[in-house]
């Protein structure tokens, strides 16, 4: 059916020890399998002072219209506790009906799917162009991956026309969701001061405890929204409360804690920053606030590309996906500034966990999906 089989492709690449930042041979294993298809391969590698240098591949087949782009990353997550594997992390063995790997699911399968597909697609249609946009650092900082890649795309007059996330989005079952969209991430470290002093003389001290406190249960309870057409509501989440206190008889001289916004479209960074501010001044006192963002909302409104989708996914798997704006970041949130784009991949159960693994028959009809989404892409019948 494929000329290139998904299943063993996606096993050559989880026997790729590719742990972010090491690409480990996975990108010459894409390379070796692209060429021969027609695709011109491009090695692009990226550094910065405090960042890991990253091996990345945009690979293009074709140069007519309309232009498509499939977007993954090699990179995965360490193994964690080896003893805990009942088989080798990279092995890419299969056991009964099932692919055994690192990457299995997050996200080497949704690569072998595509390749797959491209193969077949190539095979019979010569029309417009496809590229593959492939980073080595997704797991990790992102910083030398997919968003310098794209400014090396529009240096070089690479623009496509849509793009699909490769990354796994079924909860239960291939084919019960896809990704129009992913909520924005914004990271807070708030520090609040006061004065050092002995606990049996509080009132020659200036405790910053109390007002630490109020701040974080105004943020906590608080709601700030109750959700929009796409997105649920967003979540502010405390993750750390740090005093560093070792004694029992001294008030310290200042508190801090962490937090994460999960943020959907209806807020701004610098709208939730003003909406922080306006709470912890009205509690009072000395504080400093540090936020960063590691991705802004977005919404890829359903139009054509996120309905080809849904068309290939009811022709092959009998399923209608559920377009879905949950989970946590990815890539898309780089690519969205240039192109529509959804993502649709393989059922994450297993991603990042011991054993994580993938049915091959999920492998089978991932890449058949890919391929009818092509022909939906471009306009031929499928």
């Amino acid at each position: 059916m494929f000329p290139l089989d998904p299943i063993d492709l996606t096993r050559a690449l989880i026997r790729c020890p590719s742990v972010t930042p090491d690409d480990a041979g996975a990108l010459a294993v894409l390379e070796n399998v692209l060429r021969p298809l027609g695709f011109i391969c491009r090695r692009l590698r990226f550094e910065s002072q405090n960042s890991p240098p990253i091996e990345n591949l945009y690979a293009r087949l074709g140069q007519g219209s309309p232009h498509f782009c499939f977007a993954g990353h090699t990179d995965v997550v360490p193994v964690g506790d080896l003893g805990a594997w009942t088989v080798a992390p990279f092995g890419g063995e299969i056991i009964g009906d099932r692919l055994f790997g690192r990457g299995a699911v997050d996200m080497k399968g949704g690569i072998g799917a595509f390749v797959a597909a491209v193969s077949r697609f190539r095979a019979s249609h010569n029309i417009g162009s496809i590229s593959l946009l492939i980073t080595g650092d997704e797991e990790g900082p992102a910083i030398n991956g997919t968003r310098k890649v794209l400014d090396w795309m529009a240096e070089n007059g690479e623009r496509p026309d849509g793009c699909v996330v490769g990354e796994p989005t079924g909860v239960k079952s291939l084919g019960d969701v896809m990704k129009i969209g992913r909520r924005g991430s914004l990271n807070g470290r708030l520090t609040v001061y006061g004065a050092q002093g002995h606990v049996a003389y509080p009132h020659l001290a200036d405790n910053p405890l109390p007002r630490l406190a109020r701040m974080l249960v105004d943020i906590s309870q608080t709601p700030l929204d109750s959700g929009s057409a796409h997105f649920d509501p967003s979540a502010l989440t405390l993750t750390t409360i740090d005093v560093g206190n070792p004694t029992t008889n001294v008030i310290p001289a200042k508190g801090e804690a962490g937090f994460n916004i999960r943020f959907n479209d209806l807020h701004t960074p610098t709208g939730l920053e003003a909406w922080l501010r306006r709470r912890f001044d009205a509690v009072g006192g000395g504080y400093d606030l540090k936020l960063a963002v590691s991705g802004e909302s977005f919404l890829t409104p359903p139009g054509p590309l996120a309905e080809a989708m849904a068309r290939a996914v009811k022709s092959v798997v009998d399923r209608t996906p559920e377009p879905n704006t949950g989970g946590g970041t990815s890539d898309a949130r780089f690519i969205k500034n240039i192109c529509p784009v959804v993502e649709f991949g393989l059922v994450g159960t297993s991603m990042h966990k011991v054993d994580e693994n993938v049915a091959t028959i999920d492998l089978l009809h991932l890449a058949e999906i890919y391929h009818v989404f092509l022909l939906n892409f471009f306009g031929l019948e499928a």
